[in-house]
């Protein structure tokens, strides 16, 4: 009976580590900015985010007149980031440019300076381009083998296309694993690499001048 009753007691603990290493974490709350500050050149470091960008329907919405991005405060080693996100195409929106381009950037190190763009890797969103891997302020990564010469902003083209029609709900899911990487998009493969420079960071939602939503972002630590 003893036996049992330890059994029990270490299946239990092993579940519970198990649960602890996998706790996923929401970014956003659907309600306000907490857990993120902005950015642009204009306005420097806003750790009000309201400031700058703002909640709507349950939606952060990035819109202006002034480029800029929500930064995480929060900094992550091998994790799942889940994020959905589509184009505002409401007129009424006030934008800086008409040419559809966002991203998601991770692996943002807490130690770099706020700048357009920080040091990391993003998962391009653009038209005709989403999935591409930009690689910044000399971050390297391989792919296919082969080495992505690094340098200032670097692109390493997606392997397929996956984005869906304007206006509609996009899923983006990027894996980060000892060094591995991999991006999908809409439940498709479209770009996988290796570095090793890069063991942690935190997460960055673009405002490059054309109104987007996002209206989930997870973490889910590994």
């Amino acid at each position: 009976m003893r036996t049992l009753h330890t059994y029990f007691i270490f299946i239990t603990f092993l579940f519970a580590i198990q649960s602890n290493a996998q706790k996923c974490i929401s970014l956003f709350n659907q309600n306000d900015l907490e857990g993120w500050y902005a950015f642009s050149p204009e306005t420097g470091k806003q750790e009000n985010a309201a400031a700058l960008f703002t909640v709507q329907n349950n939606q952060i919405r990035l819109y202006g007149k002034k480029a800029g991005y929500l930064m995480s405060e929060k900094s992550f080693h091998n994790f799942i980031l889940t994020v959905e996100y589509k184009w505002n195409t409401d007129e009424s929106f006030v934008r800086k440019g008409n040419n559809k381009n966002s991203g998601v950037m991770y692996l943002v190190p807490s130690n770099t300076p706020d700048v357009l763009w920080p040091k990391g890797i993003q998962f391009q969103i653009k038209e005709g381009s989403t999935g591409d891997f930009v690689l910044l302020d000399n971050t390297p990564i391989t792919v296919k083998r082969k080495l992505v010469a690094p340098g200032k902003s670097v692109v390493s083209q997606r392997f397929a296309d996956a984005e869906k029609p304007i206006g509609e709900w996009n899923t983006i899911v990027i894996k980060c694993k000892n060094g591995k990487v991999i991006q999908k998009l809409n439940g498709k493969l479209v770009n996988k690499g290796n570095q090793t420079t890069l063991p942690e960071g935190r997460v960055l939602l673009q405002y490059e001048g054309y109104p987007i939503d996002f209206r989930k972002v997870d973490v889910k630590v590994l």
